[in-house]
C-alpha cells in the first residue's frame, strides 16, 4: 500500500481498476481538470508500465490492492469526495467455463466498495455497467427504460446485479449514483474484445481470419475517448439527486456487422485474408452469452450536450492502428 499526500485544495476522487484500460483514460482527464485522483488496482488484469504517464503528477496518487480488501479500499476512499468504480473482470467469454469469476470480480467488488462508502461518508459513485444487461432485447437502438432486463451472459447478469445493489444503497444511505451501460470500448489502451483478437490472430497468419459466430453479428462501438467525455459529462452536470440512481448510455451513432470489423483491420494491417466462421452459439453469437444485435439510444446523453466523435468503424481503425504500433514498437525493443 503505498502512501499519497493530502493534497489541498484540489477535490478528490477514487477511481477502482485505475490502472486498466478505461481507468487510465478517466483518470487523465480528471487529473487535468484539477481534480486529486486517487487510483487502485491489483494489476489483475492490468500493467504497471500503464501507469507510468503519471509519474511527478502531484495531484495523482495511487493505491496498489484489491478493492476487496476492507482496509485498502477504506483507505484509497479516504477524504473522498466521489467514487468511480471501474474495478471488474470485463472477459465477458469465461462465464461460461468460470461463472464465480464474474461473481467475484463485479458483485463482490461492488458490495467492497459501496460498504467503504457508507464506512467513510462517500455519498457519489459512478458505475461502469455495460449494454449486455439488456440481454437480447427486441427494441434497437436500445433507451435505457427497456426492459424487463434479462442478460443472457453471467457478465451481463453480474452487472446488473451491481447496478440493483448501488440503487439499493443511494435509497438507503442517501447515496447517489450514475449507471453507465457501455456498447464495446474499444481504443488505444484495449487489451480484449474483437479487434485485438482479429489483430492477432492477422499477425500469426496474414492469409486466414477464424471468425467467431455466423458473421452477422453487428454491434456498436464506441471510443475510449468518447466514452470518458460522456462520463465527464454526467459528473459535471448530470448526478441524480441523493438517494437515485440513474442509467446513461453510452455508445456510438452506428453499429457494424463483423464482418465489417474484419475488413478493417485487414486494411489497417494491409492484408486480404480469408474469412472462415465457427457456426455460432444462440442466435448466430460467438459464444455462449455473446449478444448478436447490440445498439444503445443515446438520445439521453445527447441532451446533455454530449455527441460521439467516432463511428464504430473509425472507433475500430483507430484501435486496430494503435495495436499494430504497439506491436512493432515492442518487437523493435
Amino acid at each position: 500500500m503505498s502512501e499519497y499526500d493530502k493534497a489541498e485544495g484540489a477535490a478528490k476522487v477514487c477511481v477502482t481498476g485505475g490502472a486498466g484500460f478505461i481507468g487510465r483514460h478517466l483518470s487523465r482527464v480528471l487529473v487535468e481538470r484539477g481534480l486529486h485522483v486517487i487510483g487502485i488496482d491489483d494489476f489483475s488484469g492490468a500493467d504497471r508500465r500503464a501507469l507510468m504517464e503519471f509519474d511527478g503528477v502531484p495531484n495523482y496518487s495511487f493505491v496498489e490492492g484489491d478493492v476487496r480488501d476492507p482496509e485498502i479500499i477504506r483507505y484509497a476512499l479516504e477524504d473522498c469526495r466521489t467514487v468511480f468504480h471501474l474495478a471488474a473482470n470485463p472477459e465477458v467469454r469465461v462465464g461460461e467455463q468460470d461463472p464465480v469469476s464474474h461473481v467475484t470480480g463485479n458483485l463482490d467488488t461492488t458490495v467492497a466498495v459501496l460498504e467503504a462508502m457508507r464506512a467513510e461518508g462517500v455519498k457519489e459513485i459512478l458505475f461502469t455497467s455495460t449494454s449486455t444487461v439488456y440481454g437480447e432485447a427486441d427494441q434497437i437502438p436500445t433507451p435505457e427504460d427497456f426492459g424487463p432486463l434479462l442478460p443472457v451472459s453471467i457478465y451481463g447478469g453480474a452487472k446488473l446485479g451491481a447496478e440493483a445493489l448501488i440503487s439499493s444503497y443511494c435509497g438507503t444511505f442517501d447515496m447517489r449514483a450514475a449507471l453507465f451501460r457501455f456498447a464495446n470500448v474499444v481504443g488505444p489502451g484495449s487489451g480484449h474484445g474483437v479487434t485485438v483478437d482479429f489483430v492477432r490472430k492477422l499477425q500469426a497468419d496474414p492469409k486466414r481470419l477464424e471468425i467467431l459466430g455466423d458473421g452477422r453479428q453487428t454491434k456498436s462501438y464506441v471510443h475510449v475517448h468518447d466514452t470518458v467525455e460522456g462520463m465527464i459529462t454526467v459528473f459535471e452536470g448530470a448526478m441524480p439527486e441523493p438517494g437515485y440512481a440513474t442509467p446513461y448510455n453510452i455508445g456510438s451513432h452506428d453499429w457494424i456487422p463483423v464482418t465489417e470489423v474484419a475488413d478493417t483491420v485487414a486494411e489497417v494491417m494491409g492484408v486480404k485474408p480469408e474469412y472462415s466462421f465457427t457456426g455460432g452459439a444462440r442466435g448466430g453469437g460467438g459464444w455462449k452469452g455473446d449478444v448478436p444485435r447490440m445498439m444503445l439510444d443515446v438520445k439521453k446523453l445527447l441532451g446533455l450536450g454530449w455527441s460521439p466523435a467516432y463511428t464504430s468503424r473509425d472507433a475500430i481503425k483507430d484501435t486496430a492502428r494503435w495495436l499494430v504500433g504497439e506491436e512493432k514498437a515492442t518487437t523493435e525493443t
